[in-house]
């Protein structure tokens, strides 16, 4: 357990790129760091990494878990409440895009259930955890990011709500990832309103192009794109992902989203308050039938 005034930084998707600069950061400024990756040995490397990094004081766990998978997702939920009662930041990090469709053995479409659904389930697992800090601090300096894209600028119709993880008919992969991104950024608007009274601000990160392995498993459009497409490293990212969970200016307000150090606006539909709670409802609805 982590004692009650160490600070408490959980980052998903923390066994390479992005979410690993951030956990060795969070580690080097003396938090208690949980992170959490799929690969045993990716993870075992970064959790290597990560305490390597770890100074003044800071501590560090690392769990496993896939969590295009609920049961998994619950199951890191309460592998984390087992090692703190708070947490102070929860980034949202984990995802990734596919090639075509692939449905989990629990019946979703991986895209929405790695980028969406595990997210909102984690998310709403550790509230609990998010509460207690918040209790114990100041307002708006409990937060959970979301790590979001630009890619939510495509899909200007909104959401696909007749069937929202595509699991019917044809599958444009890079579209659905689009549209899972502003899934993200109408979850992190929705958190927000839903929370911005317990002292919690909920904020979304635009990474923009970053060279690291997470197109991996795209098409292969979005693997050319990405190729030549100019970006940032993992370590720019992280800088801005540590001055959102940190700074007084990128407390509230929340619902913002934020880019290279600079905050951008959001755009009608990735602000869209009635998208924003039926997604949530939804969500809520469909997680309930799977015994969650």
């Amino acid at each position: 357990m982590s004692d009650n005034s160490q600070r408490v930084a959980v980052v998903t998707g923390a066994s390479s790129g992005i979410g690993l600069e951030t956990a060795k950061a969070f580690a080097a400024l003396g938090w208690h760091v949980i992170g959490q990756g799929r690969d045993a040995g990716r993870s075992a490397a970064a959790e290597a990494e990560i305490r390597a990094a770890s100074a003044n004081g800071g501590k560090v766990d690392f769990l496993r878990a896939n969590l295009s998978l609920m049961a998994e997702t619950k199951a890191l939920a309460n592998a984390i409440k087992a090692k703190t009662g708070r947490i102070d930041v929860l980034i949202n990090n984990a995802g990734g895009v596919r090639d075509q469709r692939y449905v989990t053995s629990e019946g979703m479409e991986e895209t929405f259930s790695a980028n969406h659904f595990a997210p909102f389930l984690l998310t709403r697992e550790l509230m609990p955890l998010l509460e207690a800090a918040a209790a114990q601090s100041a307002p708006g300096s409990v937060r959970v990011i979301a790590v979001s894209s630009l890619a939510y600028l495509q899909p200007t119709g909104g959401l696909n709500w007749g069937d929202l993880q595509h699991l019917e008919g044809d599958f444009p992969a890079s579209s659905v990832y689009c549209e899972v991104k502003l899934a993200n950024q109408l979850f992190s608007l929705e958190l927000d309103r839903r929370v911005s009274g317990k002292g919690i601000v909920s904020q979304a990160l635009v990474p923009g192009v970053v060279h690291t392995n997470f197109a991996s498993h795209g098409d292969e459009n979005m693997q050319g794109y990405l190729k030549d497409a100019p970006g940032l490293t993992p370590v720019d990212v992280a800088k801005t992902l540590v001055w959102m969970a940190t700074a007084a200016e990128t407390g509230a307000p929340g619902g913002r989203m934020f880019y290279d150090m600079q905050e951008q606006p959001v755009q009608p539909h990735g602000k869209d308050q009635a998208a924003g709670e039926r997604l949530w409802n939804e969500s809520e609805i469909l997680l309930a039938s799977m015994g969650y």
